[in-house]
């Protein structure tokens, strides 16, 4: 059983972990309780063998603001210099890592605005999905920052360079339909579909052969850093781990025999 959480929901169904940011009275922006229970859940997800597909959303009209600067306010008096570096690598950082490391797809059902640091979150899943009327923002520049948690290393990946540049310097809104076209998202939905359009395609994600889409997922966090001939060689180590599968052995059975593959995670 999933341990009780103050700031986020926890819910398994249909081998899909449903975590749902629980701050709406604050459109779900992070304090510290909530990037360590977001952590923690993720951990949880990861270890769960039955879980085979995560969600993370929002609760009430926003995804995530970003980072809960009303809780700041007692320290930016005169003379206060903030330390920054140091919040991230103890608590975003180890965050999106776990995203980006864990061998299971995350969904990010964007239910509504998703900025700063939330904007991050939805750009560190796998796949989003966005509702019509959310958005997407690189706000930092509004508060004299960089983007952090993630958003410099996967922007450029997504959408290029130049528009990337233009995201963080700018900080303009990017809605739904210019995501879509930018290759920000991977669909776009009525806002109250969101929901079941992300817990649909969880299950069919956690239906196929989890271990061959985690180990998929590997090889496509390598391939900007690697040469040509050191993806091939990781595709091949990869390969072989893959080969070994229950749900490999499954898969050419089921099409030897001309049936649907019944797939287990294993």
């Amino acid at each position: 059983m999933a341990a009780e959480y103050e700031t986020i929901q926890y819910e398994v169904r249909d081998a899909v972990c449903t975590i749902t940011l629980n701050r709406p009275e604050v459109y779900n922006a992070f304090n510290e309780t909530m990037t360590a229970e977001l952590l923690s859940a993720l951990k949880t997800a990861e270890r769960d063998a039955s879980i085979r597909a995560l969600i993370i959303t929002g609760a009430g009209k926003a995804f995530c603001s970003g980072q809960d600067l009303k809780t700041l306010k007692d320290n930016y008096v005169k003379g206060y210099v903030p330390v920054l570096g140091e919040r991230l690598r103890k608590g975003y950082n180890p965050m999106i890592l776990k995203m980006r490391n864990m061998e299971k797809p995350i969904i990010a059902a964007v239910n509504g605005v998703a900025a700063g640091a939330g904007c991050s979150l939805a750009l560190a899943a796998d796949l989003r999905i966005m509702a019509e009327s959310a958005t997407l923002i690189e706000v930092f520049v509004h508060v004299g920052l960089v983007p952090d948690s993630g958003s410099t290393y996967m922007l450029p990946r997504l959408v290029g360079m130049g528009k990337a540049f233009e995201m963080c310097a700018l900080g303009d809104k990017v809605g739904a339909k210019e995501a879509l076209r930018l290759g920000l998202t991977n669909r776009v939905v009525a806002d109250d579909a969101v929901a079941g359009q992300a817990h649909e395609l969880a299950c069919r994600l956690a239906a196929l052969p989890t271990k061959a889409i985690g180990l998929t997922k590997r090889l496509l966090n390598q391939a900007f850093d690697h040469t040509l001939e050191q993806q091939l060689e990781a595709e091949a180590f990869v390969q072989r781990t893959a080969g070994e599968t229950a749900d490999h052995f499954e898969g050419v059975r089921a099409f030897i025999d001309k049936r649907t593959p019944e797939f287990h995670g294993k």
